[in-house]
C-alpha cells in the first residue's frame, strides 16, 4: 500500500488552503494510495518546535505518519511572500527524522500546492517549498499548484469550481503517488 501524508492549512477551519490539500488527497486516494491528513486544526496546535512549550509527544503522530509514507502532500498559503508559519512549524517537526535510516524526506515524493490572493504570493511561496523540500531531501513532484484564492474557489462542500485550479490540484495528486509508487518500487529492488 502506497501511503502519503497530507499536511497543510491555515488557522481558519474551511480555509481554501485546506480545502485545496483535501481535493488532492482525494485524488491521491483515489489513485490507490492510504492517505492521512494533518489539517490546519491539527497543526496550529502545534507549539513551536523546540520552544518553551514544546513537548516531544506532540507531533509525534505526524512525525512517526511521514516516517512511514512513501510521500506527502504539503499545501501552505503565502503569508508575505513566503509559506505561513503554522506550515513551517510542521515542517521543522521533521527535524525528528535526522538520524533516521531514511533521513527526513529521503526517498519521498512531495506533491506542493502554494494558495495566495495573488499570483505573485502563489508562485514565491511555491519557489520556498520546493527550496524546503531540496533541504529536507524530498523530490518535488513536477508539477507544483499555484492556485490563486478568491471567495467562491470552493463550494459549501468543497468541491473546486475553478477549472484551472481543479486542475492542477488533481496533477499534483497524482503525481505525489506515481512518484511514491517509484520510490517504493525502487526501495525493493535494493
Amino acid at each position: 500500500m502506497t501511503r502519503i501524508v497530507a499536511l497543510g492549512g491555515t488557522v481558519n477551519p474551511g480555509s481554501s488552503t485546506e480545502q485545496a490539500l483535501r481535493l488532492a488527497a482525494s485524488v491521491a486516494a483515489e489513485a490507490g494510495a492510504e492517505v492521512m491528513v494533518f489539517g490546519g486544526e491539527y497543526l496550529t496546535a502545534l507549539p513551536h518546535y523546540l520552544g518553551p512549550l514544546h513537548d516531544p509527544s506532540q507531533g509525534a503522530e505526524m512525525v512517526a505518519a511521514v516516517r512511514a509514507a512513501d510521500g506527502l502532500l504539503v499545501a501552505a498559503p503565502g503569508y508575505h511572500g513566503t509559506i505561513s508559519g503554522v506550515v513551517k512549524n510542521a515542517l521543522d517537526y521533521l527535524e525528528d527524522l535526522s538520524k533516521d535510516e531514511r533521513p527526513y524526506l529521503d526517498g519521498r515524493a512531495v506533491g506542493l500546492i502554494a494558495t495566495a490572493f495573488g499570483d505573485q504570493a502563489s508562485m514565491s511561496t511555491l519557489l520556498t517549498m520546493r527550496a524546503i523540500t531540496h533541504a529536507l531531501r524530498g523530490w518535488p513532484t513536477p508539477m507544483g499548484a499555484t492556485i490563486r484564492t478568491y471567495r467562491g474557489l470552493f463550494s459549501p462542500d468543497g468541491e473546486c469550481l475553478d477549472e484551472r485550479a481543479r486542475g492542477q490540484l488533481e496533477l499534483v495528486g497524482k503525481q505525489v503517488v506515481l512518484g511514491a509508487k517509484s520510490f517504493a518500487a525502487g526501495r525493493d529492488l535494493a
